[in-house]
């Protein structure tokens, strides 16, 4: 009897995912490149009919999807200390982390690109390195969010901080939110490798280099 209730407490957890959408809560930023973390998310709390209440360390809905239960969260801690609600509500849900999904901007990636890793450092992201200290490692699956890096040297605080103009938003940054809430909810069904498989675009490969010792 103990052991079937064990069994029957993991297969739950297995079905139970985190969405974190990371980005800064006052409304000074809402609409910025920092933020579209917290954009996915609203999208996607919007397909599912779901609403945010303001609850320990972030805005937090729960929702079904096919059999899983979903759990969007917009930290309220500032980017910078976004380790902090992840750590907590991973330990409250009691999820681990291959059933967490980081949505995060990134000026490594072309406006609109989105790229599914399984782990990996955090770069230049303060609130990916926050969480990495804090969790303790960082081998928790993450989706970049492509912003660029359209901005002189000195300046990438402004241009996060920034808005994207009205053309960009509606040709390109609004396709890509509603890829991404794709990307999420098949992340949560078919899994990491086949979301990957399925939406990441491939990096281009070199031409290759002519042979100069051709006659």
């Amino acid at each position: 009897m103990y052991f079937c209730r064990f069994k029957f407490s993991i297969v739950e957890n297995s079905r139970k995912f985190i969405i974190f959408g990371l980005g800064n809560a006052e409304d000074q930023y809402t609409g910025t490149r920092h933020n579209i973390g917290f954009e996915v998310v609203n999208a996607l709390a919007k397909k599912m009919s779901v609403t945010f209440r303001n609850d320990r360390y972030a805005y937090v809905a729960e929702g079904k999807y096919k059999g899983r239960t979903l759990i969007l969260v917009m930290p309220t801690t500032y980017m910078n200390l976004s380790g902090k609600a992840v750590k907590y509500w991973m330990e409250h849900e009691k999820v681990e982390e291959d059933n967490i999904l980081v949505i995060c901007d990134d000026i490594d990636l072309p406006p609109g690109q989105l790229r599914m890793r399984g782990k990996g450092s955090g770069g230049t992201h303060n609130g990916l390195n926050d969480i990495i200290e804090r969790v303790g490692n960082g081998d928790f699956p993450r989706l970049r969010f492509g912003v660029g890096h359209d901005f002189p040297q000195g300046y990438q605080i402004e241009y996060v901080l920034g808005r994207f103009d009205k053309q960009e938003m509606t040709d390109t940054i609004e396709p890509a939110i509603e890829t991404a809430t794709e990307m999420v909810l098949s992340f949560t069904t078919a899994g990491l490798q086949r979301t990957m498989s399925q939406f990441n675009t491939p990096k281009k490969k070199p031409s290759p280099t002519p042979d100069t010792d051709e006659k």
